[in-house]
């Protein structure tokens, strides 16, 4: 962490309350002062800001999901347990469910009886078309085949192919039918949907599962963490994606790890005025664990530069907050807003300049106007 210290630049001022007087000029009460009293100034100083501060953060498993049963059945095995580290693709448990098996059945042997109607009405299809076509070309020399023939083989012909398009429609459906019951047979089968560890167990051999039933596994990804931070309003402009940042959990006090900001919520909390960013965090080792809570070393930096002045010289009042700046042997107050503090420096907002003389101790007291001279 980077400090910033101001450079001050000891000044002696000496209130003129003699001379205003032989002048005949007022003078305010609160700017009297004892004659020869010292006012010790420094002068505004421009830094970049570079500094951290400590905010509370939560860690959380990369990836994260409940197992659960798409279909009803009856756990078969479940070779996996609390603490068992599994590959994507692993299997976890095997269901049992016998009405799936009998629909299976069921939906293929309708499927086959259909079949072998699609085969005795194409034959028939076959047999009426050949009789028509015979028919038909008969029926070009006049006389020797009558029309109301022709035109019953012709409708034959028709009644036997919509019977095969009917069937073939049927076949289709009964095919659709046979896949839909084989793809929920492949759901009694559970696997990993990532590499990750077992977190929780709630069922065992012999339980009855299905959809509405709660989950039987969970797993986590912790090889890879997520790391939340409320960050507040105030600092949400320091904000900048990559940026690596340090934190500590009270596990290891003695170590520092880091994370890399990577997803803004880009909106804050209206109620709290916070800025919830995750940061990535690399956990090969399995050091950290989700669910243990972080100080997170937050950085706050400028792309501009910053003024400085003492935290003494600003003077806050019930209507306004100021600092005391002499110029041309005068005070004058100048409102400003205070920023980051850093040291015993603070960052003021105004309309200032660097270089500007100040009174390194400010008080209401120095009124505007009050001749001063500085000497030194």
């Amino acid at each position: 962490m980077k400090g910033v210290r101001a450079v001050i630049v000891p000044v002696a001022v000496v209130l003129c309350v003699g001379g205003a007087a032989a002048a005949g000029q007022s003078v305010s009460r609160g700017a009297r002062s004892a004659p020869g009293q010292v006012l010790e100034t420094t002068r505004v100083v421009a830094q970049r800001l570079d500094k951290a501060v400590t905010l509370p953060g939560d860690l959380t498993p990369y990836q994260a999901v409940d197992i659960r049963a798409k279909v009803e059945g009856f756990v078969e095995s479940i070779p996996v347990d609390r603490g068992t580290w599994v590959k994507h693709g692993q299997i976890l448990a095997r269901l049992s469910a016998p009405e799936l098996r009998a629909q299976r059945a069921e939906a293929e042997a309708k499927l086959q009886a259909i079949r072998a109607q699609q085969a005795e009405a194409q034959a028939k299809m076959v047999a009426a078309q050949s009789t028509y076509d015979r028919l038909k070309a008969a029926s070009a020399t006049p006389g020797v085949v009558a029309g109301n023939d022709l035109d019953v083989a012709e409708r034959t012909f028709e009644a036997a192919q919509a019977q095969v398009d009917a069937l073939m429609k049927s076949g289709i459906a009964a095919e659709a039918s046979v896949k839909a019951v084989s793809e929920l047979e492949a759901y009694l089968e559970i696997v990993a949907p990532f590499d990750g560890v077992i977190t929780e167990r709630s069922v065992h051999p012999g339980s009855l599962v299905g959809p509405s039933a709660g989950s039987l596994l969970r797993i986590e990804q912790v090889s890879r963490l997520r790391l939340t931070v409320p960050v507040p309003e105030t600092y949400v402009g320091a904000i900048m994606r990559g940026t690596k940042v340090d934190f500590r959990v009270s596990a290891f006090p003695d170590q520092t790890f880091q994370g890399a900001i990577a997803r803004p919520a880009y909106s804050l909390d209206v109620k709290t005025r916070s800025m919830l960013v995750e940061l990535d965090v690399a956990n090969p080792r399995l050091t950290l664990a989700p669910g243990m809570y972080a100080e997170v070393r937050w950085p706050i930096a400028r792309a501009q530069m910053s003024l400085f002045v003492p935290a003494t010289a600003v003077v806050r009042t019930s209507e306004r907050q100021f600092v005391v700046r002499i110029r041309n042997g005068i005070a004058e107050w100048v409102d400003v807003r205070r920023g980051e503090a850093t040291g015993d420096v603070v960052e003021v907002f105004g309309n200032l300049r660097e270089g500007d003389v100040v009174v390194r101790r400010g008080s209401d007291e120095i009124r505007p106007g009050t001749p001063v001279t500085a000497k030194g």
